[in-house]
């Protein structure tokens, strides 16, 4: 059955699945001719960065993190779908063996029926496990060591009321785990998007534009410099995918966004420039025109007032 304004599939054992939403996910394994065109785009963009990457004489790697439709198909119970065109099993084979090209949907198909869930079951995103397993796929890639301890960092519980979850109306709540990562890393330096949202406690509500650098003076973590173009599944805040690689790397910039700024990219000049997206956000062909310097001051000035005004108001109306 769906349910909801987004189109929230239930499957087997309270298993939700988003097959609608903006990015129409569904519409991700219907095929056609536009479909192949929109794939063959980001075929040729993906060859397209990487000869660029290397003739600055940096290494590129594109992951894409797979929709749980591609994963899961086992758990959604009679949707009319089907999980052979999933964008990302062809992206691997229009991309295969091309080394600017990491396929995720095999290891985590592969892992998918182990004792812990790689996906949440009342949400989009991966767990902790799922992304911990894409971290050292891409660490094996990238050649890196990841810390002996990594998969052991402590972890905080939590009883949460998640995306999908809040779109029916039973509001299922799911066991939530998340890493306390961040031991060696620390971060250095916040763009002033994400400074404004912070300061004012609404750090949840900034997506595109959030950026931040951190830093590792370990001597076990890898000297190279990384550069990640990413989503909330990698994540400014340390919990995710960019906690991780802060924690392996010496350096590590975080930038929201599935384009890229390629001045940005010369003037820090990493060894390593890593972009990772969700399936869903495929349907969309970046232009690779995104400013990090614009997109970290738009909203700091006039947005920056309104923020607070309705602060105020909110604790006006609550009798503060």
């Amino acid at each position: 059955m769906s349910a909801g304004r987004e189109s929230v599939h239930v499957g087997r054992d309270g298993w939700l699945f988003l097959i609608g939403g903006t990015n129409r996910v569904l519409d991700r394994y219907r095929g056609g001719l536009r479909h192949w065109l929109l794939l063959r785009g980001w075929a040729r963009l993906i060859r397209a960065r990487a000869r660029r990457a290397e003739r600055l004489g940096i290494r590129c790697l594109h992951v894409i993190v797979p929709e749980k439709l591609s994963v899961y198909d086992d758990r959604t119970d009679g949707l009319r779908y089907d999980p052979a065109k999933a964008s990302t099993r062809r992206l691997a084979r229009l991309l295969a063996r091309h080394p600017a090209y990491l396929d995720l949907l095999a290891p985590l198909r592969a892992a998918r029926s182990g004792a812990v869930p790689l996906y949440l079951r009342t949400d989009t995103h991966w767990t902790l496990q799922g992304c911990l397993l894409a971290y050292r796929e891409i660490m094996r890639v990238l050649g890196a060591i990841p810390p002996a301890d990594i998969g052991a960092r402590p972890q905080i519980v939590s009883d949460e009321l998640m995306d999908l979850g809040e779109k029916l109306r039973e509001r299922p709540r799911e066991r939530i785990e998340r890493f306390m990562l961040q031991r060696d890393s620390r971060r250095v330096e916040t763009g002033p998007l994400l400074a404004t949202y912070e300061a004012e406690g609404r750090d949840r509500e900034v997506h595109v534009g959030a950026h931040v650098v951190y830093r590792n003076d370990t001597p076990t973590a890898d000297p190279r410099r990384l550069v990640l173009f990413g989503d909330s599944c990698a994540h400014f805040d340390p919990f995710m995918l960019t906690g991780l690689l802060a924690e392996s790397f010496s350096e590590v910039h975080f930038v929201w966004s599935s384009g890229l700024d390629w001045p940005y990219i010369e003037r820090v000049r990493p060894d390593i420039l890593l972009f990772e997206v969700a399936e869903r956000f495929l349907a969309r062909l970046p232009k690779d025109d995104f400013d990090v310097t614009v997109a970290g001051q738009r909203g700091t000035g006039g947005r920056l007032a309104q923020i607070r005004q309705g602060g105020l108001e909110a604790r006006s109306a609550a009798g503060q």
